[in-house]
C-alpha cells in the first residue's frame, strides 16, 4: 500500500495491511462550502463476497452492525499523559510513528449473522473524508427499513447521513457542516421519525459568540463554539438542515444550577444531549448533560460542578418545524447528596433520556453519569412532569465483582433503553476509576444491568416508587413498583472505569421465511467501551454481544470473537484495517442494520 495524504500530511504506513483483497468504491456529495465530501468503501472479498458469505451461511440473509469509530493518535492523549509525549509526533512512539498522526475515521461493518463462518469479522471499513478527527459519537437509537444513518462528530461539528439500503457498501446521502447550523456545534444523538428525517441534539453554544436567529425568528445569545445553549436542529435524509430550533428558554434558568463560562447574562443549562420521541404524542424529551467545551477544547476536570446539568426538557412537536420547549425539569437530588462534592449528587449531569413506547403509556425514564442514579416521569405531556428517583447505581455495582464500594456516585451510566415492550429497562455503565472519590476510593466496575420496569410503568399517573433514604440507596426502592433487578452482565469486571458507554438492542428477528421483521422482544444487544479519550475514559475499545434469554437474564455472546486473537468481543486495537494499516480506533456507537431487500 502506497502513501496517503490525511489533513495535508502525508503518512507512510509501516507495515502491510492484512486484507489483501479489497474492492474500493467511493460515494461523493458536495458540501455546503462546495467542497467535496465521501465515504469510500473498503469491502473485504469485493461486491461478490458478500454473496458468498451468504451461501456459506446456509442461504441465511445477512445481518450486519455498523459501528461508528474514528483513528486514535496523539490528539487523544488526556492532559495529565501530555507531558509523556515524545518532542515531536514524528518521533518514534513504540515503533508506530502511524498511529501518533491523524488517519480517517469510518463506519466499520461488522457481520453478525448468527450461524454465518465470519460471524464477528469486519467485512467493511467504510472512510469519511476530507475531515478528520471527528471524534465519531453518536447515531440514532434503532434503525428501521428505509431509515438513513444519521452520524455525528463531536470535533467536527459535522453531521454525516448514510444510505445503508445495499449492505456491506455505504454511500454518503449528504453531510452538514458548521456553517448550516450557525446556532449550535457538537452534535450529539439524532431520533429519526417516521418520514425518515431526523431531530439531532446540538449540544454546544452557537458557532459565534453573540446572538443568533434561529428558523422561528427567535434570537438566543450564546457564549460560542462548544458553549451555551445549545439547539435541536431537524435533518433532511440528504443532511439539510430543515429548522434550528433554541433549547434555551426566553427567560434565565436557575443562575446557581445553570453556571456559564463565560457568564451568559440569562443563565441557561440548555446543553441538550440525549433525545428520543413520542410522535403519538407529538412530545419529545432532551436531556441537558454539560457545557461541553471544558471536555472538547481544554480537557481538564470541569472547575465547577454546575457546568453538569440537572435538567430535562420537554417540547412540543405538534408541528414538526417548530419544536418548543413547553418545560424545563431540575431532576432532584436524593439521599446521598450534599454540599460537599455537588458533582457527585444523584441528580448531576443528566446523560441520557429514553421514552415508554406503548399506546398506554406516556412515561420516560432518565439518568444521570456522574450522579448514578435513575429518574422517572409518568406523563410527559404535562405541562411540568414530576420526576423522581427511582433507581441508585449503588444497588447494582456488587453484581459486577466490583472491588469498591459507593457504587453510585460517578458510575459514569450511558446508553439506556426501554425495551419496546415497555416491561425492562437497559442500562450500561462505565464504573468509576479508582481514586476519583479520594485516595482511599478503590473504584466500581461497569457492565449492563437490565431492570424490570413493568409495575412501575403500569402504575399509571401516580407512582408511588421514590429513592428518598439511606437504605434504599444500596437496597433498591421500598415501594412495591420499584424497578428490581432483572439481571446483569459485567464488561470487564477485574478493571474500575472500564465498562460499556454505549449499546443497541437488536430489534430484528429473522423469520421461518428468512426475512427479518421488527420484534418487540430483542433476543441481544452491543455494547462499545469507550467515551472520550480526552476525558481519560478511554476503554478497551471493544464491540461485545450480550444474549438477552426468555426470562431476561443476561450473558456475554462468548461465540463473538475478534477475527485476530480469537478473544470474546472484537477489539477496536489493532495494527491493520481493510482500509490500511492505520492502528487503533475508537468505537462509540452501532446499530444492528441489514438489506432493505431483506426486511418486510
Amino acid at each position: 500500500m502506497g502513501a496517503a495524504v490525511v489533513a495535508g500530511v502525508t503518512i507512510i504506513p509501516t507495515a502491510t495491511s492484512a486484507y489483501a483483497d479489497v474492492e474500493k468504491t467511493k460515494s461523493e456529495v458536495a458540501g455546503g462550502d462546495g467542497k467535496q465530501y465521501w465515504v469510500e468503501n473498503n469491502l473485504v472479498g469485493g461486491k461478490a463476497a458478500a454473496a458468498n458469505r451468504q451461501e456459506a451461511a446456509g442461504g441465511q440473509r445477512p445481518e450486519y452492525m455498523v459501528v461508528w469509530a474514528g483513528d486514535e493518535n496523539a490528539a487523544d492523549t488526556a492532559v495529565p499523559d501530555v507531558k509523556n509525549l515524545p518532542g515531536s509526533v514524528t518521533d518514534d512512539i513504540g515503533g508506530k510513528v502511524r498511529d501518533a498522526l491523524p488517519g480517517p475515521d469510518f463506519m466499520a461493518v461488522v457481520d453478525v449473522t448468527k450461524g454465518s463462518p465470519e460471524y464477528g469479522k469486519v467485512v467493511n471499513t467504510a472512510t469519511v473524508g476530507p475531515l478528520v478527527e471527528n471524534e465519531p459519537h453518536h447515531m440514532q437509537y434503532s434503525w428501521r427499513k428505509g431509515d438513513k444513518i444519521y452520524a455525528g462528530g463531536l470535533y467536527s461539528a459535522a453531521t454525516y447521513v448514510f444510505d445503508v439500503s445495499a449492505l456491506p457498501e455505504l454511500k454518503l446521502s449528504g453531510i452538514s457542516l458548521p456553517s448550516q447550523t450557525l446556532c449550535g456545534s457538537v452534535p450529539d444523538a439524532y431520533w429519526v421519525l417516521k418520514d425518515g428525517t431526523a431531530y439531532g441534539t446540538y449540544m454546544g453554544g452557537p458557532v459565534a459568540p453573540g446572538p443568533c436567529r434561529y428558523s422561528n425568528g427567535e434570537v438566543r445569545t450564546g457564549n460560542g463554539f462548544a458553549g451555551t445553549p445549545g439547539e435541536v436542529v431537524r435533518l433532511g435524509p440528504d443532511a439539510k438542515n430543515l429548522v434550528e430550533a433554541p433549547a434555551a428558554t426566553e427567560t434565565p434558568e436557575d443562575p446557581q444550577q445553570c453556571l456559564n463560562m463565560p457568564a451568559l447574562g440569562q443563565p441557561s443549562c440548555a446543553n441538550p444531549h440525549g433525545i428520543q420521541a413520542r410522535e403519538d404524542l407529538n412530545t419529545m424529551v432532551t436531556s441537558d448533560y454539560a457545557e461541553p467545551r471544558d471536555i472538547i477544547l481544554d480537557p481538564v476536570k470541569n472547575p465547577s460542578p454546575y457546568l453538569r446539568r440537572p435538567t430535562i426538557r420537554t417540547w412540543d412537536i405538534s408541528d414538526r418545524n417548530h419544536p418548543k420547549v413547553k418545560s424545563v425539569s431540575y431532576l432532584p437530588t436524593g439521599p446521598r447528596s450534599g454540599a460537599e462534592d455537588p458533582l457527585r449528587n444523584e441528580n448531576r449531569a443528566v446523560m441520557e433520556t429514553t421514552v415508554t413506547n406503548q399506546p398506554g403509556h406516556k412515561g420516560a425514564f432518565a439518568q444521570t453519569m456522574q450522579g448514578g442514579a435513575l429518574y422517572y416521569t409518568p406523563d410527559i405531556t404535562v405541562p411540568n412532569p414530576e420526576w423522581k428517583e427511582i433507581f441508585d447505581l449503588s444497588t447494582s455495582a456488587p453484581e459486577f465483582a466490583s472491588p469498591g464500594e459507593n457504587g453510585g456516585p460517578s458510575a459514569n451510566g450511558g446508553w439506556v433503553q426501554t425495551s419496546p415492550d415497555d416491561k425492562t429497562l437497559y442500562h450500561a455503565t462505565i464504573g468509576r476509576k479508582a481514586g476519583t472519590l479520594g485516595p482511599n476510593d478503590k473504584g466500581t466496575a461497569g457492565g449492563v444491568i437490565a431492570l424490570d420496569v413493568e409495575k412501575l410503568v403500569n402504575s399509571g399517573e401516580n407512582p408511588q416508587c421514590s429513592i428518598d433514604s439511606p437504605e434504599e440507596i444500596t437496597a433498591g426502592g421500598a415501594e412495591s413498583d420499584c424497578p428490581t433487578l432483572k439481571s446483569t452482565q459485567a464488561i470487564n469486571p477485574d478493571k474500575t472505569g472500564a465498562g460499556p458507554h454505549w449499546g443497541a438492542l437488536d430489534n430484528l428477528k429473522k423469520g421461518d421465511d428468512g426475512f427479518y421483521t421488527e420484534t418487540d422482544q430483542p433476543s441481544r444487544l452491543a455494547t462499545a467501551n469507550y467515551f472520550v479519550a480526552r476525558t481519560g475514559l478511554d476503554g478497551d475499545h471493544k464491540v461485545c454481544l450480550v444474549d438477552i434469554a426468555q426470562d431476561g437474564k443476561l450473558s456475554l455472546d462468548e461465540s463473538f470473537k475478534d477475527e485476530n486473537t480469537g478473544d470474546t468481543c472484537i477489539s477496536f486495537n489493532r495494527d491493520n484495517w481493510p482500509h490500511g494499516p492505520f492502528g487503533n480506533a475508537k468505537p462509540h456507537s452501532m446499530l444492528f442494520v441489514t438489506n432493505d431487500e431483506d426486511i418486510k
